[in-house]
């Protein structure tokens, strides 16, 4: 199925929110009365990550937002930290009118989410850490993330958008070719190509050390916590998730086979229910 018709079957709007100063776009869809689900995607990444979710999770309050400096979103130049990505997420539930809503996490999404769920609890229902980053820094891995994502961005070679999409992937067929377009449009629009290097910043040493998520952090998480990880991940393995979840107390791990570093979309019929029952008990807690 296309973005679009797995979108059609319910009212929603792509629009751009003025986040203090910075516009933000935004897809919203679901129930404006029921408690916020905000979507948050990986580095480089942008809303439609999550396409396979909305509809799924709409009898909630929908948000899937294109971060700071993502996407379409605006690109203040500077290089990008935690807490500015934290400080923008802020800055987006003040001007929707979100006290406090459920963060769903993709990759640098979910290293955001949790930094949230820390430094402001009040602002965070529960987390949900998809293939979450932020608790590591192995310069492999962090190459690799730089390499492929600079190396799609400086030429118009679709294919090298579409193999860092694949990256992503356990199974190259999920990386439809529908993404591979959107990508390789966001990519080469001027302002992302202006601003890569600060979006990849955390892929800096020094950078990230500061900005990592440590086992002492971790434990003053006391929102709800779902932890979903693939066996497939190309940016972490399983032992990665094992120790976010012995970290954070009483959190629940899933690991999920034939998966990689996108299992809300690589297995979105697994993710969806696993998903809505966690949120459903949280709402409700």
């Amino acid at each position: 199925m296309s973005i679009w018709t797995e979108l059609s079957p319910i009212g929603h709007r792509v629009e751009y929110v003025d986040a203090a100063g910075v516009p933000t776009r935004t897809l919203r869809a679901g129930d404006p009365d029921a408690e916020a689900v905000v979507f948050l995607h990986g580095t480089s990444g942008h809303l439609e990550a999550f396409a396979r979710n909305i509809l799924a999770h709409s009898e909630f309050d929908v948000h899937a937002i294109d971060m700071l400096g993502h996407g379409y979103t605006g690109k203040p130049a500077q290089p990008y930290e935690i807490a500015d990505y934290v400080q923008h997420l802020l800055d987006y539930f003040d001007a929707v009118g979100i006290q406090a809503a459920h963060i769903v996490g993709e990759s640098l999404g979910g290293w955001v989410g949790a930094r949230a769920a820390i430094d402001h609890p009040e602002r965070v229902l529960s987390l949900q850490l998809l293939c979450a980053g932020g608790t590591v820094a192995n310069p492999e891995v962090m190459d690799r993330i730089r390499t492929s994502t600079k190396n799609a961005v400086a030429t118009d070679d679709v294919e090298l958008t579409r193999k860092r999409l694949r990256l992503l992937m356990a199974s190259e067929e999920n990386a439809t070719e529908e993404l591979v377009e959107v990508r390789h449009a966001i990519y080469h629009t001027p302002e992302f190509v202006a601003n890569v290097d600060n979006l990849l910043s955390l892929q800096n040493m020094e950078r990230r050390q500061r900005n990592l998520l440590r086992p002492e952090h971790l434990a003053r998480i006391t929102q709800p916590t779902l932890i979903v990880w693939g066996r497939q991940n190309p940016f972490g393995e399983v032992p990665e998730a094992a120790r976010m979840h012995e970290n954070i107390p009483g959190s629940q791990l899933e690991l999920f086979e034939e998966c990689g570093h996108w299992p809300q979309h690589e297995q979105a019929d697994r993710y969806n229910p696993l998903s809505l029952e966690f949120l459903r008990k949280a709402a409700a807690a």
